[in-house]
């Protein structure tokens, strides 16, 4: 810290992460440890399955590719530094080291936001149109869908980082978390938080309420579809290609909502630490599991590799 007009300006944080459970280190380590593994193979293999099978190249792939990469990114905004803060005595992050991780890590997560949306969007196109699936989902239109995902997640994080700058920061600088989030640095700030407290809310209510709406209005399209076929068989077969969306959708939202929409409180904050793991460490995890094991095409195409790799070996 330093001395300025007869206050003290923070220049790095203390991230407690999980201190309260000392006992519980290496377990914890080791725990996330292997996570963050399973996250980055996954991801990975299924990014490269989806790149060399040439039936997977369709837009509903496409975008479950850009999911992935998302998530590794996701990912790696998060736990690698986590990880190394087990075997810390005082696991200290630097303002901009802090401000930085948050900025990245809120990118990334409004731009899943979207992203969610616009794979919703695909479904709806794939089971209320399929005649006229291939022209309306062209690579052209997909392509412009994640630019504008991208662009728009870092936008709106951008104006979260403006209004982060505008705070002041000059003591406590203990953060009870195991990464920078906006909800513990408003608690730690000097200054009069009730701008930026608006802005995340006007924020949660665009990207969030916005997301969702064109998700439940596609599903509502969707539903209203399905109940419409005769066959049993077919019926199955729509639900099945919405059922890992669904899902999906419901973990990221459902965590993401319990920590950014309830009012933070000392009580409140080993809760909310709990569900930041689920959507910062376990979520990126499970969607390629969550994508792949009902999902017949990838199936298929793990297959088709398995023969293939044989038939060379042998």
């Amino acid at each position: 810290m330093t001395g300025r007009k007869n206050s003290t300006v923070i220049t790095k944080f203390i991230l407690l992460g999980f201190s309260e459970f000392p006992k519980l280190t290496i377990v914890l380590f080791s725990i996330f440890l292997g996570i963050y593994l399973m996250t980055v193979s996954w991801n990975v293999g299924l990014i490269t399955l989806i790149r060399i099978d040439s039936h997977l190249h369709t837009p509903m792939y496409f975008f479950l590719r850009n999911l992935s990469l998302l998530d590794i990114c996701y990912a790696a905004t998060i736990v690698p530094r986590m990880l190394s803060d087990f075997f810390r005595k005082h696991a200290f992050i630097s303002f901009w080291g802090c401000i930085m991780q948050y900025f990245f890590f809120s990118s990334l997560g409004l731009t899943e936001c979207c992203l969610l949306a616009a794979m919703a969007f695909d479904r709806y196109v794939a089971i209320c149109n399929p005649l006229l699936y291939t022209a309306i989902m062209s690579p052209t239109l997909c392509v412009q869908m994640m630019v504008a995902s991208c662009i728009t997640g870092f936008f709106g994080s951008f104006i979260q980082l403006c209004a982060l700058l505008q705070l002041h920061f000059c003591g406590p600088n203990v953060i009870n978390h195991f990464f920078c989030d906006l909800p513990q640095l408003l608690i730690l700030s000097c200054s009069d938080t009730f701008f930026p407290q608006v802005l995340v809310s006007v924020l949660t209510v665009i990207f969030g309420l916005i997301s969702v709406l064109v998700i439940v209005i596609s599903y509502g399209y969707i539903v209203a579809t399905i109940l419409k076929i005769t066959s049993a068989e077919g019926r199955s077969k729509a639900f099945n290609t919405c059922a890992s969306h669904l899902s999906a959708v419901t973990l990221f939202f459902g965590s993401g909502i319990f920590v950014y929409m309830y009012p933070s409180s000392s009580d409140s904050q080993s809760q909310n630490k709990l569900a930041s793991v689920l959507y910062t460490v376990v979520i990126p995890m499970l969607n390629p599991l969550i994508y792949s094991l009902r999902n017949k095409e990838i199936k298929d195409a793990l297959n088709r590799w398995k023969k293939r790799i044989f038939s060379w070996c042998y």
